[in-house]
């Protein structure tokens, strides 16, 4: 009976054993990056995103699915849209102090399903797939395009500048990038024409799209094209955005050249190509 009694405690051992390793938490490789290192992530609303990487205050998470040299691929670019001189400070104070108040984030997903979380309803952000993030085009920008450089300049231009100029970058009807995109749309539309004007530049037409997430689209259109990334990517993009060359928009819209070009908001003059003090 003793022997019983035994056998069966150690069994319960055994169980209690496997069933701690279970929950244990997933180890998280630290990268070879030598500015920023991927930690393990416990933040709330966050739980299913095991890793993150921190540039400036503000989170990058991912899930495990997410490939480690694409989460610091994009904490590299999202450094050097902040800090585009890298000389280890942001260019506009505010635009940081902006996105730090909005509790910015970005989530990086594998699986559509990854985004069916609930982050806490006072934090701004913005999601990037792993599949859509290429660091390789970088060296001869062809091939599938990065669209990180697409979803951490939302972020920036959205939680940052928006909020640090709202007269200025903010989404709403009246701002000067707002006018400056009635200009390119062929008129100020609150619903997507069908079709647009034929003088517009501007025709993007999702329709899940409203006036402030045009907005947001228009100065990434606009930014990346003044800084060389959508140069061979006319035949792609030609649909809903014209001017894909730094001089198709200084000559032709020249109200966004001019407010993208403004030293004063220290706007990045160099494109991020992942490879921040590196």
């Amino acid at each position: 009976m003793k022997k019983f009694k035994m056998f069966l405690l150690i069994i319960n051992l055994m169980l209690f054993s496997c069933s701690k390793e279970e929950v244990k938490p997933e180890e998280v490789n630290p990268g070879n990056d030598p500015n920023f290192t991927i930690v393990a992530n416990n933040d709330a609303g966050f739980s299913s995103f095991s890793k993150k990487v921190v540039v400036f205050g503000i989170d990058i998470y991912a899930v495990s699915r997410v490939k480690d040299e694409n989460l610091l691929h994009a904490a590299n670019l999202l450094a050097q849209y902040l800090d585009n001189d890298e000389d280890g400070n942001v260019d506009d104070q505010k635009v940081l102090d902006a996105m730090l108040e909005a509790k910015a984030f970005i989530v990086m997903w594998k699986r559509e399903s990854d985004l069916n979380i609930d982050p806490p309803a006072n934090r701004e952000g913005q999601d990037l797939g792993n599949d859509e993030t290429h660091p390789e085009w970088h060296a001869t920008k062809t091939g599938p395009f990065d669209a990180a450089l697409e979803e951490v300049l939302h972020i920036i231009t959205h939680a940052g500048y928006a909020n640090a100029y709202p007269d200025v970058f903010g989404e709403q009807a009246g701002t000067e990038l707002a006018k400056a995109m009635d200009i390119a749309r062929g008129g100020m539309f609150t619903e997507i024409p069908n079709p647009y004007p034929s003088s517009a530049w501007y025709t993007y037409d999702d329709e899940t799209c409203d006036y402030s997430c045009m907005a947001t689209e228009y100065i990434y259109w606009a930014m990346t094209s003044i800084l060389g990334a959508q140069e061979n990517r006319f035949n792609e993009i030609g649909h809903e955005w014209k001017l894909n060359t730094r001089n198709k928009v200084e000559n032709e819209d020249r109200a966004v050249f001019k407010l993208l070009t403004d030293s004063g908001y220290k706007l990045p003059t160099i494109l991020p190509d992942g490879s921040y003090m590196h």
